[in-house]
């Protein structure tokens, strides 16, 4: 049997923590921040955090412990779509950025998106998630697991329906003309 006993000082000891416990602190710290983003000098997002860490890791990335607010603008630089959540993060390089802890998504159109966790791929302009979604239209609660979506939640797709649905059950009609056969 080896036994191998390694020996550090207080001193030592004190300076492996220190550079440990900085290794996990931000290179950034910020509150109370509003970021604006522009394509040809044209507003396309609002970003609004009451706190934002930044890392400059392997992988860098944004965190937002406190949640976040996103604005979306339309070419005419109005509102066009929000989301809100708890707590997210932007993995920079990626750029892929996850919303969690009670998402909410509204569109111009009044519709409201919920859900617990949210992915916006901005390279693809799409967010999805593999939870569970509700949705509340003008005439109705459309739930069910998992979502594709444009990113200004104009239009959705929810991957696994649950619930009841309205169905259209009038016939489709005849476009062939009688007359001409």
């Amino acid at each position: 049997m080896v036994g191998v006993f390694i020996s550090c000082d207080k001193n030592e000891i004190e300076k492996i923590r220190l550079v440990t416990a900085q290794e996990d602190l931000p290179a950034e710290s910020s509150t109370n921040v509003e970021i604006l983003f522009s394509d040809s000098a044209q507003l396309t997002l609002r970003l609004i955090s009451s706190k934002l860490n930044r890392y400059n890791k392997e992988k860098p990335y944004m965190e937002f412990p406190e949640g976040l607010k996103l604005v979306f603008y339309n070419e005419l630089e109005a509102p066009e779509s929000q989301i809100e959540c708890n707590y997210a993060i932007n993995y920079i390089n990626e750029k892929i950025m996850e919303a969690k802890d009670e998402v909410v998504v509204i569109n111009n159109a009044g519709e409201k998106l919920t859900t617990e966790h949210l992915i916006w791929d901005q390279g693809k302009q799409l967010i999805t998630t593999d939870k569970f979604v509700s949705i509340k239209t003008a005439d109705e609660t459309l739930t069910g697991r998992g979502l594709e979506a444009a990113e200004d939640f104009s239009t959705y797709k929810i991957l696994h329906p649950l619930g009841e649905f309205n169905i259209d059950e009038t016939e489709p009609k005849d476009t062939t003309d009688e007359d001409t056969k």
